[in-house]
């Protein structure tokens, strides 16, 4: 079970920031020496393996590329990776390269029902982009456990099963006026009270809402920017509002009704989707082997996060999240994750790819 904690580290010390290319090469040579699996370096960067046979498919989901360290983050041309007090600290240890060992070591040692499915994306801290080409090439496993964080939200520790996570839309109101010099207003059209009016719009708007596999899934809308005006004497003719937006399975805000203040137009700036697992029994066998893996109870949670699960189950593959990540260790200068967590993971994924899967 160590191989996985000895594969996190090994995985975690390899920059992958900028370009992942070092790291997709570990992962490659790791399943070509580990498994008899069909391993496939895809023209994006993605890896993507295959192993058993079956009329269904299911995949353990990760992805190898990770936001820019700390100055203390980085030893030399690696990532500094240290371990005490039963975890592993460093850039990566929990976002997710913890998981994707963990999956990588469940994949190897599984006796899998179906075909088994492991694929490591780049470009996930950029919006899904290697997802969205896997996707875009035939990616489509019928089933998938991505391996993003759910441990410590039922409670300290405990290992759940996310049936379900936001997404993000973050957009932009254009505001256009009319200037004019401050001693004069009315000859002008004044853009940041056209924009005040606008932000009423948007503080007026529902919040989007709803249900997964009977968990309420709440939504929010805010504005987080707001710039505009050029000096203090001018009737400002422009400005912009930022909005940020998380958006739930099936609701959206009706950010175009801000359009209706005179010289206001919306723009969607980025659209990372939502997720719902779509499949009881699914969900069900993810938290099986969970509660099997575990001497504590999961539970089926739901995930603040957007994912490439969001990608994945719009093109119509049924996806759980299940991880070692905690909250708030993803990005953090002080990044780390639990080895007991780990291996944990292991026994999680391997128990997924053992059983009948969905209905």
């Amino acid at each position: 079970m160590h191989d996985a904690v000895d594969l996190t580290q090994r995985l975690a010390a390899i920059p992958s920031h900028e370009d992942e290319r070092a790291a997709g090469d570990a992962i490659e040579s790791w399943l070509r020496a580990e498994t008899d699996a069909a391993v496939e370096r895809d023209a994006h960067g993605n890896v993507i393996a295959r192993r058993g046979t079956g009329e269904r498919s299911v995949a353990l989901v990760g992805h190898h590329d990770v936001v820019p360290p700390a100055d203390d983050q980085v030893d030399g041309d690696d990532y500094a990776i240290a371990a005490r007090d039963g975890r592993l600290y460093g850039r990566g240890t929990a976002d997710m390269k913890g998981s994707l060992a963990a999956a990588m070591v469940a994949f190897r040692d599984a006796t899998p029902t179906h075909e088994l499915v492991f694929a490591s994306f780049v470009g996930e801290e950029q919006g899904g982009v290697g997802a969205r080409a896997a996707i875009d090439d035939g990616f489509a496993p019928d089933f998938a456990v991505v391996g993003e964080g759910s441990t410590g939200y039922s409670a300290p520790g405990v290992t759940d099963v996310a049936v379900a996570h936001k997404g993000r839309r973050g957009s932009t109101l254009h505001v256009a006026g009319e200037s004019a010099h401050a001693s004069n207003p009315e000859v002008g059209a004044n853009a940041v009270y056209r924009a005040c009016d606008a932000v009423g719009v948007v503080r007026g708007l529902d919040t989007p809402a709803s249900t997964v596999l009977g968990h309420d899934v709440r939504g929010s809308v805010v504005v987080t920017e707001i710039e505009g005006g050029s000096a203090w004497n001018v009737i400002p003719e422009s400005c912009t509002v930022t909005v940020d937006e998380r958006t739930v399975p099936g609701d959206r805000a009706a950010l175009e009704a801000a359009e209706s203040v005179a010289g206001v137009t919306w723009e969607v700036d980025q659209d990372l989707p939502p997720m719902a697992c779509d499949d009881a029994a699914f969900a069900d066998a993810a938290l099986a082997a969970a509660a099997d893996a575990q001497a504590s109870t999961p539970e089926r949670v739901i995930k603040p996060h957007a994912t490439d699960a969001g990608w994945l189950a719009a093109a119509g593959t049924t996806c759980v999240v299940c991880g070692a990540a905690e909250p708030g260790e993803a990005h953090t200068d002080t990044e780390s994750v639990s080895v007991e967590v780990v291996e944990r993971c292991v026994r999680i994924y391997r128990g997924v790819a053992e059983s009948a899967l969905g209905g």
